[in-house]
């Protein structure tokens, strides 16, 4: 038979007395660290900068825009006209190409491309959710570098994401567009530095000259989510 009695009480080891509060503390602590924890894992930081995938075509854009010097437009044809920077055909590259380094193995995909009149399938880098309204023109004719959102393309051999792109980001710029404005024709002078001290002193001229509302309209909801 047991030797349990009703005046015999149970006794616990010592440390079943640290059990309650550790439990508190850990169901005070398991919220904050899951929003945390979710928080920075789902960060643009986190999924997006320093995303570079393979292209189809070992494009250098180190060679093309920095050594090269070739502007941005020459292959981003909309890029100041439209929302959409556009990606440049085939027939773009083998205007230089059908003649400059014709037997290079990297150019076997665009050969191809040019006698089947199949584009080559970029991938694209830089992708905004569809519920983000971005136009290309709007900003680069009112001073606002690829730089700014690119960082500088014209060093990377292969293009990766360097902004994290996300609505803080844009928030950042639409508050004081100032600290980020140029003259027009340096937009795409992706080396271009302002004179030391003077890019507040530039930007608010230019901010003026362009037009650019305040930062209430700037920072409007319906000004990127229409």
């Amino acid at each position: 038979m047991s030797d349990l009695r009703p005046d015999k009480p149970f006794v616990f080891p010592r440390w079943a007395n640290y059990l309650l509060p550790a439990l508190v503390l850990m169901s005070l602590g398991v919220g904050p660290y899951l929003v945390v924890s979710l928080g920075l894992g789902g960060s643009p930081v986190t999924t997006d900068v320093g995303y570079q995938p393979v292209q189809p075509v070992d494009f250098s854009h180190a060679t093309h825009a920095g050594k090269l010097g070739i502007d941005c437009r020459y292959c981003h044809t909309t890029v100041d006209k439209a929302a959409f920077a556009a990606i440049p055909p085939t027939q773009t590259c083998l205007n230089c190409h059908s003649s400059i380094k014709t037997d290079s193995p990297k150019l076997i995909k665009v050969r191809e491309s040019g006698l089947s009149g199949k584009p080559i399938e970029w991938i694209k880098v830089h992708n905004l959710p569809d519920y983000a309204y971005f136009n290309h023109a709007a900003h680069v004719t009112k001073g606002v570098s690829c730089v700014s959102c690119h960082g500088r393309i014209d060093q990377m051999e292969t293009v990766y994401q360097a902004k994290t792109l996300s609505m803080g980001f844009c928030l950042d710029c639409h508050r004081a567009p100032e600290n980020h404005l140029r003259p027009l024709d340096q937009v795409t002078n992706l080396n271009w530095s302002p004179p030391e001290g003077d890019q507040l002193k530039i930007g608010l001229e230019l901010k003026q000259k362009f037009g650019i509302r305040d930062a209430a309209y700037m920072t409007s909801c319906s000004t990127c989510h229409r």
